[in-house]
């Protein structure tokens, strides 16, 4: 567990859960998803002194949950937002741990192995401002160390001025933090997928990781959903912000539904382009095809034309392998060689008409 106490003259990181907030600024309660699971009881009451108001029991179990997807949800005294981020290590901001086995392993190439999230829940008061993150986050602690370097300083207000004012500005800057390792895995993704549409589309290379070419789709179409979830509960939470009344509040919740619309705007960017992924996949794939079956046709072309250059040469084999006495220039000591040569002119004139006719040019030329 990881306590801050935030305000306009800095952050200090405390070492235990106060008991009464801090006289200016919020709190924010950072803890493992383990924690609060063996350690309910005591975290609802430290809720209870805090904020009055302890968590609802479903909520409870949406946080413990780690295969929730993303979602919002509300009470009177807090709002809670369930919001998943990329699990696998490295992908958030280069610290992340191995997390425990949460989310299941997938196969296939690394790049899709890094598809696997997490959930990461905020429960959000008016002072209070407590996240549940999975075992080795290191999106707490990329936000951790950005808050204590902005408060360190006394002589650097420019750098102060960058803390939240808001327990819900610093959690949409959380989830900020998270987009952006989206963002971040579309490069991956993009390579990955054009060294694919390569191999499908070479003509000497024999295209034999269909199964991974599957789980990419697979993974994209997940990745789709993720994002359509994230988007869906983001914009549920800016929907029920209450209306303020005097100008200094109405000023605050501007802000903050713009840093929620540039999430928002975030996660569309990272759903516009997992579905041009899926479309330059699919639209490969039937080249693929389209390639494949042009090559048979030149080949079924090739093997006909054959075909029909011997056809008249077996009939004069044929007409001479006859079992008469009396056939012409059987018995001719040239005979042979006239054969020779009317099969000679026979091919060599149907090659020119087939040439002339362009059945034995390829169709990729």
């Amino acid at each position: 567990m990881r306590a801050f106490t935030i305000a306009h003259s800095g952050a200090r990181e405390l070492g235990a859960c106060p008991s009464a907030l801090p006289d200016t600024g919020f709190l924010w309660l950072a803890l493992e998803r383990s924690e609060l699971e063996t350690d309910t009881a005591t975290w609802q009451q430290r809720l209870q002194d805090l904020c009055g108001v302890g968590l609802v029991d479903l909520h409870v179990s949406d946080l413990l949950n780690a295969q929730l997807p993303s979602r919002y949800d509300y009470t009177d005294s807090y709002d809670l937002l369930v919001f998943r981020r990329l699990a696998a290590a490295g992908t958030a901001n280069g610290s992340d741990t191995p997390p425990p086995p949460e989310p299941t392993r997938r196969s296939g190439p690394p790049v899709l192995r890094r598809i696997d999230t997490s959930p990461v829940g905020f429960v959000l008061f008016d002072r209070v401002l407590l996240s549940v993150h999975p075992s080795g986050c290191g999106v707490l602690v990329q936000q951790a160390t950005r808050l204590l370097a902005a408060g360190a300083a006394d002589h650097r207000p420019a750098l102060a001025r960058t803390l939240p004012d808001h327990p819900a500005e610093l959690m949409l800057r959380l989830t900020s933090v998270m987009v952006d390792a989206y963002l971040d895995l579309r490069r991956d993704l993009t390579r990955q997928l054009d060294h694919w549409q390569t191999e499908l589309l070479h003509p000497r290379t024999r295209f034999n990781q269909w199964d991974r070419l599957l789980q990419a789709r697979m993974a994209l179409h997940q990745l789709d959903e993720i994002c359509e979830d994230q988007r869906t509960a983001i914009q549920g939470w800016m929907n029920g912000l209450e209306l303020p009344t005097d100008k200094a509040a109405k000023r605050e919740q501007e802000l903050l539904k713009l840093r929620g619309r540039d999430v928002i705007e975030h996660i569309e960017r990272v759903v516009h382009h997992v579905r041009r992924l899926e479309h330059n996949a699919e639209t490969t794939v039937q080249m693929h095809f389209s390639v494949q079956g042009n090559r048979t046709n030149d080949i079924m072309r090739t093997l006909t034309v054959l075909t029909a250059i011997f056809l008249p040469l077996n009939l004069i084999t044929g007409i001479f392998g006859m079992n008469f006495d009396s056939i012409p220039l059987l018995h001719s000591q040239r005979g042979f060689w006239w054969a020779m040569a009317a099969m000679g002119v026979v091919a060599v004139g149907l090659v020119l008409v087939f040439w002339r006719k362009r059945y034995l040019e390829r169709s990729g030329r």
